[in-house]
């Protein structure tokens, strides 16, 4: 092998991949769908939409029962300015607006549109020239598209790039780690729509005046890496830089994504902004992209539907408020009895108690596992092993942090720092005593934010 041979391997290897100090190595399990293409889904007869798919207040809907609506019409408000619009994913009638099952296992207030499956648009879907928009435009047209983080974090996207006058963006980075595992949503699209992610990075840096932006992914996408290098090779008017990240969880957690790519560490208690950045999903991105290009608010998601319990582990491209039960019967249904099925990834998703609940914004995944692959040890004592400690990429104390919380010490529950937790769960995925550390902070975050609740009433 000769040299260029040997530099060619270590590009795709995570030699010189930047990351973070602290993290876990699970197995990423992505096989099954990492190279299936993305299939588009019909929508279900009924199609239901949670009032609150965001971070904020919810929405408030603005169609009545027995209105007829169209495919990309906004059906509900945004209830406040940490709020997003929601649309219908299709033309149909508004049968009722009652609480509904969400997947986070309590009704929430729903609109629910009988699909009548002929897919009218919006006249108000229109394409858009975001180059001759003013930053004030842009944004309003993001906020127009009901945009959100739809890595998970469902943040409205608009009010992301509202940032203070004081806080000066400097990076604009989309977020392209995926690194939670058997989730490839993320790589799919690169794979598949690379242009709408580019243009979404685009708009966004003209938000803020920037001639260059960045798209960091992970070392385990040397396809998704090199069809990215060489969209954005392509762009004479600004320059992308696709940054190799090292293949570890939790690469993808903006502050840490942060760090790896320009070295800036965001403090205890601060937001990406403080320190001149703004980190978007790829899904996020493609979504803006699509709101200018074509003029569509978020109506659609990829969703990766995967696990030892699917038939045919897939990836789809979703309507949102198409029933789960729908979409898992797309993939042959379940070939054995499914002991848990999980909305989003293996660490930080949500198990659900029904998959009769609609997909939404924030769904990347649903993910089905038998009862062999739930495996439980019992619990023993703390073994002081460290473990929890090393994996810890926000260098807190999990286990200094467990044992306040069981003594019922909330004041240094507070001094250990626990609302800087990001509940990535790799405390827990490597300890060995299966004490689950994150149970124990999530309490002591409870704990502390009802403190603050009854300290604001007096």
């Amino acid at each position: 092998m000769n040299m260029s041979e040997i530099l060619g391997r270590m590009k795709f290897t995570g030699f010189g991949a930047k990351t973070f100090k602290g993290g876990i190595h699970p197995a990423d399990m992505k096989a099954d769908t990492e190279g299936k293409e993305i299939v588009e889904l019909e929508p279900s007869q009924e199609m239901v939409f949670p009032l609150q798919q965001h971070i904020g207040a919810p929405a408030v809907p603005c169609v009545e029962v027995g209105d007829r609506v169209l495919m990309g019409q906004r059906i509900a408000e945004a209830g406040g300015f940490v709020s997003a619009h929601i649309h219908s994913s299709v033309s149909g009638t508004v049968k009722a607006v009652e609480p509904r099952m969400h997947h986070s296992g309590v009704k929430i207030n729903s609109i629910i549109i009988e699909n009548d499956g002929l897919d009218e648009l919006c006249p108000e879907m229109q394409t858009k020239d975001w180059k001759k928009m003013s930053a004030k435009e842009i944004v309003d047209v993001i906020r127009d598209a009901g945009i959100v983080g739809m890595g998970g974090a469902t943040f409205p996207t608009h009010v992301k790039m509202s940032p203070p006058p004081d806080k000066k963006i400097e990076y604009i980075i989309v977020n392209g780690a995926e690194c939670e595992p058997y989730l490839t949503s993320d790589h799919r699209a690169m794979l598949e729509t690379p242009y709408e992610i580019i243009e979404g990075l685009k708009v966004v840096m003209a938000v803020f005046g920037l001639e260059k932006g960045y798209i960091a992914i992970e070392t385990n996408k040397p396809d998704a890496i090199a069809v990215m290098e060489e969209c954005a090779a392509n762009e004479k008017d600004c320059t992308i830089e696709v940054v190799r990240v090292k293949t570890k969880y939790p690469q993808g957690s903006e502050k840490h994504l942060i760090k790896a790519v320009t070295g800036r560490l965001v403090p205890p208690g601060k937001l990406p902004m403080d320190v001149g950045c703004i980190v978007d999903n790829i899904d996020t991105c493609a979504a803006i992209g699509r709101a200018f290009l074509y003029g569509v608010p978020v109506i659609k998601r990829i969703v990766t539907v995967s696990g030892d319990c699917i038939e045919n582990p897939a990836n789809f491209r979703v309507r949102v408020g198409t029933n789960v039960e729908d979409v898992i019967r797309n993939c042959g249904g379940f070939k054995k009895t499914a002991a848990k099925v999980i909305m989003g990834g293996p660490m930080m998703g949500v198990a659900m108690v029904s998959t009769d609940v609609p997909i939404v914004k924030s769904s990347a995944g649903i993910l089905a596992f038998s009862e062999d692959m739930l495996y439980e040890r019992p619990r023993q004592n703390c073994l002081r092993c460290g473990k929890c400690v090393e994996g810890c990429p926000m260098n807190l104390l999990p286990n200094i942090i467990k044992e306040a919380v069981v003594a019922g010490d909330i004041e240094k529950v507070e001094k250990l720092n626990v609302m800087d937790c990001i509940q990535c769960g790799s405390c827990t995925y490597v300890c060995p005593a299966e004490q689950n550390p994150l149970q124990f902070v999530r309490t002591g975050r409870a704990k502390l934010a009802a403190k603050a609740k009854q300290e604001v009433k007096k």
